[in-house]
């Protein structure tokens, strides 16, 4: 383990050590200690909403398969077959019975039990105990649709790991009774960046917004000409919310410090789509009645959240894997109502490739920041000089409407505490020494 990792993050001061973003000795501790026992978003539960169903996904650079099993069981198992390493399965999602191994044949089912080994009797002499050789399993949690893993059986249950901030997921998650489906498939894409500057981007970064997709205010619509507006501070209705867990989201209620008041702001409900305009006003009061007024306004079209290490929303949830140090595959999922109308989903999924899909106006702003700067993070003079994230420092405030420390204006407290939290679990040699908070919101 490296040591002296905390001394490349300043979180006090909002400063940090370019080398965080390209060096190879940190990014394969990253791989250890943040994506080898934090909890990594591995799929939704409608993506395996058959028994024997499964879909393909990565937790770090290491390849998974969430299936669910003949008896309905959630599994996620590492891509790998126990006797060369092969993998066991070439497709991104299907239904099958069982895998088996291109190279020797051995066959695994979903449950990730070793059922077939050819020459079991005449070369192995019945002496391979085959329930030793089964599929490495990660642990697996849901959070009302969403699939998260962790291989570290040591690691805090899923609900104390997100917090409170699973107050602020609900937004997403449980407006309707029904729940949420990932409508159509995965939008799948690499880009020559580190994985932290998506992460730290999407955690709730506004002052950015005017100038980065500035070009979205002479594209005709109103309400992205409103969210870029030219002074990032002149909009009353945006507030960050701060959680030391290094979570972070950019909320929709405006707030003065400690006295927020809400604000109707909900672009959905006011969307110039009118099918979508139309659902969203007939369903607002089943949103209240399940949400409370607070979160009923808040809709995840316009707030950015992001649950450390890497899965974030905006439009879409989305996971940035990591390909080294500067490489990122940036995979994005549209998420919807699974009760709303066809024609909502599909504008929500139109929505999401025209903003953030992979050649998306808004994605295409963003990903040429995030590849320059860590491009800029190679440079040996630039190196010299660190980052500075210290815009707004010791201005939050607690809020009686929502959990969180809260921002009533443009700032940088989510980038410190996110660093914060990565400094923090790289340091630690085991989770009893990292921080966990109690859930303290239980209000609507």
């Amino acid at each position: 383990m490296l040591s002296g990792i905390r001394n490349l993050v300043n979180s006090e001061n909002g400063l940090l050590d370019r080398s965080i973003f390209v060096d190879k000795d940190v990014y394969q501790q990253e791989l250890e200690q943040v994506f080898g026992r934090c909890w990594l978003f591995v799929g939704h539960e409608s993506q395996v909403k058959n028994n024997n169903d499964f879909t393909a996904n990565y937790m770090g650079e290491d390849p998974v398969l969430l299936t669910r099993d003949s008896k309905g069981k959630l599994h996620a198992f590492l891509n790998m077959c126990r006797h060369r390493g092969n993998r066991i399965c070439r497709a991104d999602f299907g239904n099958a019975p069982s895998f088996m191994c291109t190279y020797h044949g051995w066959t695994f089912a979903t449950d990730g039990k070793l059922v077939g080994v050819p020459g079991y009797k005449e070369a192995y002499f019945e002496e391979l105990d085959r329930t030793q050789w089964g599929l490495v399993e990660a642990r697996v949690e849901t959070y009302k649709g969403l699939v998260f893993a962790t291989w570290d059986a040591s690691a805090p249950k899923l609900i104390d790991y997100l917090g409170d901030y699973a107050w602020y997921m609900d937004v997403l998650l449980d407006r309707r009774a029904g729940g949420t489906e990932v409508a159509g498939g995965v939008h799948r894409w690499v880009m020559n960046m580190n994985w932290k500057f998506g992460a730290d981007n999407f955690a709730g970064d506004g002052y950015h917004v005017s100038i980065t997709h500035g070009s979205t205010r002479f594209m005709g619509d109103p309400s992205r000409a409103a969210r870029s507006a030219p002074l990032p501070n002149s909009d009353p209705n945006r507030v960050h919310v701060t959680f030391s867990y290094g979570h972070g989201w950019n909320s929709g209620f405006a707030a003065k410090k400690n006295d927020p008041t809400l604000a109707e702001i909900a672009p959905d409900l006011n969307s110039q789509n009118a099918v979508a305009r139309e659902y969203f006003q007939d369903t607002y009061h089943e949103a209240e009645q399940r949400l409370g007024p607070v979160r009923a306004k808040m809709t995840s079209s316009t707030l950015p959240g992001q649950v450390f290490p890497t899965f974030t929303w905006f439009n879409a949830a989305r996971v940035w894997h990591p390909r080294g140090p500067e490489k990122t595959e940036l995979w994005s999922y549209s998420i919807v109502d699974k009760d709303a109308p066809e024609a909502v989903k599909k504008h929500k999924r139109i929505q999401l490739v025209e903003s953030f899909g992979p050649a998306g106006n808004l994605e295409e702003d963003d990903g040429n920041n995030f590849v320059q700067c860590t491009t800029a993070s190679k440079s040996l003079i630039a190196r010299k000089y660190p980052i500075n994230q210290n815009m707004g420092n010791g201005h939050e405030g607690k809020s009686e409407l929502a959990p969180g420390l809260i921002s009533p204006h443009i700032g940088e407290a989510n980038q410190r505490a996110l660093y914060a939290r990565w400094a923090e679990i790289m340091s630690a040699s085991i989770w009893d020494q990292i921080k966990i908070e109690p859930r303290t919101w239980v209000k609507g």
